[in-house]
């Protein structure tokens, strides 16, 4: 609550200040015309059956056409009005500060998210994270509209209401409706907390389903290779079942609770009413009296009913919140220095300066690996399946650091420059490409939003794939799907390399740009890789030797470690890791050597 409260009043935002104190002033406007309602209702009756009211009577008594108490019951409907009329203000009011309030929590959620490490995302199922900012999001939302409109107003009208029964009759009829109200909180919300179990392994079993849901739908190509549809529904089922049993419970359970509610409400009514009954019978009080003590119970009843469901959904939401604010309480493993410059003009020297790197400090992956590319120039990297090619390209772009050594542009170690300047001067054409469910324009204009259409054409006509854009039914405004699962492999990639073509970085990065690809395509595609990475320092991470032969440089690596470095030729010369894997592939055998 602390957490969320200076979004409710932020600095700098008056106008959603004022709102608040507009909807606090209307709360207490809307309860001071509902507790009027039974004293209009307690005088008419006593006018229409004529009696004089009560001593305690402060609203006017007289008759109208016919006897009919005109004044108070025109009174009576208004006041029932102005309520109205204030409960809706105080909601239009509050509705841009609790508005304000989701969009900046979630806003800051998300973008704290994109700021936590890939580790932390490796590691996190996305569908579970998805639903816990949802299920956060919507608790504040429930927090607010029932903390402040539901909960905090009905205790006011409590003190008002005792208030005015110990100063028209006496302190007893002011007890028994105390006591009443304070029973029935007590028991509610001891039997509601009772309950909260249940409620939460239906959580726990909702989230899983979800999970389990959202990862088989991903997964959908996998599912279909393996024929595993039924194994997928049994387990998505067996999560729906435990969700249903423990549902079961919290409605069973429920209804016991609305019996013993009912039973509290019940005796506190007849309580008052045979206190208020005995007063009529003694001539100190009226029917209107006994029919206002009857009312004002029942008034407050009414919104009592729910408190069961409000508290618990309120103890809900307060988990739901602490467990979304509990992601902004994450750690960056990666930030930004004090002090970090940004890279400005870079000429695109990159150097690794004896880097040791693991993603598991016990299993170290790169090991003492030093090269420089010179602006301009093009390196390879080639070598067996887990030989770390691909780890450099995410040290690079600093989504890890090295655990000893750096990693430099320029001569500056990445951990003195600002993240965004480094990936800014960096363009990657990754291994495996996933494309946002959008159009193919979209896609390709992520590598700049801003361009224009023209430049969008024309980075699709360097990386090959104009033609087939062009070819679709709906061109360029052709959705790709979830993960561009409408599109193949190769189509995908070149889409990539499009994409990173738009970005034209100082330095390019080709992880695999073309292992989906054709020979036919493939060859077509090294050429415009070649266009694009003239003047460009250009660093190759390839299995398929064909694609670096024109390379400046090649370094071969193998268990984190380079163990031969040169050109193309001299590398054949040597007879080494690099000649065997050469043969193999020179005889289609595209199998990793031993290592």
């Amino acid at each position: 609550m602390r957490t969320l409260l200076p979004y409710l009043w932020p600095k700098g935002m008056p106008i959603i200040r004022a709102r608040v104190i507009g909807a606090l002033v209307c709360i207490v406007l809307a309860k001071l015309s509902t507790v009027s309602i039974p004293l209009f209702y307690r005088d008419a009756v006593d006018a229409l059956s004529g009696k004089a009211a009560s001593e305690g009577s402060f609203l006017p008594t007289a008759m109208g056409i016919a006897g009919i108490p005109v004044a108070l019951l025109v009174g009576y409907g208004l006041v029932r009005l102005l309520s109205v009329v204030f409960q809706q203000m105080r909601e239009a009011f509050f509705a841009r500060v609790a508005q304000h309030a989701i969009r900046t929590v979630a806003l800051q959620t998300f973008r704290h998210l994109h700021a936590l490490s890939l580790r932390y995302h490796l590691e996190r199922q996305t569908g579970g994270l998805n639903r816990l900012i949802e299920r956060g999001v919507k608790g504040i939302d429930f927090l607010l509209s029932f903390t402040l409109f539901n909960i905090l107003p009905t205790l006011f009208e409590i003190v008002m209401v005792c208030g005015i029964l110990w100063g028209l009759f006496d302190y007893t009829f002011a007890l028994v409706t105390l006591a009443t109200i304070i029973a029935y909180i007590a028991f509610t919300l001891t039997a509601t907390e009772w309950r909260l179990k249940f409620r939460r392994n239906m959580n726990e079993s909702d989230s899983r389903a979800n999970t389990r849901a959202i990862d088989s739908l991903i997964n959908y190509e996998t599912v279909k290779y393996f024929g595993n549809e039924g194994h997928e529904e049994r387990r998505y089922d067996w999560a729906l079942r435990r969700y249903e049993d423990a549902s079961v419970k919290s409605v069973t359970s429920l209804s016991m609770v609305n019996i013993g509610q009912g039973g509290i409400i019940a005796a506190g009514l007849v309580a008052l009413m045979v206190l208020a009954a005995d007063g009529v019978q003694a001539g100190r009080m009226t029917i209107g009296d006994f029919v206002l003590v009857n009312t004002y119970l029942i008034q407050l009843y009414m919104p009592l009913n729910f408190l069961g469901f409000v508290y618990r959904q309120i103890r809900q939401a307060l988990t739901d919140m602490e467990d979304m604010f509990t992601l902004l309480n994450i750690p960056q493993e990666i930030t930004d220095r004090p002090g970090a410059v940004r890279l400005e003009a870079p000429e695109g020297r990159l150097t690794f300066d004896h880097v040791f790197f693991g993603y598991d400090t016990r299993r170290p992956i790169l090991k003492d690996v030093s090269f420089t590319v010179e602006p301009g120039r093009m390196l390879a990297i080639v070598g067996p399946s887990g030989a770390g090619k691909s780890t450099i390209s995410r040290l690079l772009f600093r989504f890890y650091d090295p655990q000893d050594g750096a990693v430099r542009i320029d001569g500056h170690d990445l951990r003195d420059l600002t993240q965004k300047s480094v990936r800014a001067a960096i363009g990657i054409v990754p291994q495996d490409t996933v494309l946002f469910n959008d159009t193919i324009e979209y896609n390709i204009a992520y590598g700049r939003p801003d361009a224009s259409t023209e430049e969008i054409r024309r980075a699709a006509e360097m990386a090959r794939i104009h033609d087939f854009i062009t070819a679709l039914p709906d061109g360029y405004d052709t959705v790709v799907g979830e993960r561009g699962l409408k599109l193949s492999g190769g189509e995908k990639q070149r889409v990539a390399i499009a994409r990173a073509i738009l970005k034209a970085p100082r330095i390019m990065l080709f992880d695999e740009a073309t292992s989906a690809l054709d020979t036919a395509t493939e060859r077509e595609i090294q050429a415009s890789l070649k266009e694009v990475s003239t003047g460009r320092t250009t660093l190759v991470i390839a299995h398929r030797l064909s694609t670096v032969v024109d390379a400046d440089e090649i370094i071969v690596m193998r268990d984190g470690s380079i163990v031969e470095r040169g050109t193309h030729k001299s590398l054949l010369a040597e007879e080494g890791l690099y000649l065997e894997m050469w043969r193999r592939q020179q005889q289609g055998d595209d199998t990793d050597p031993p290592v």
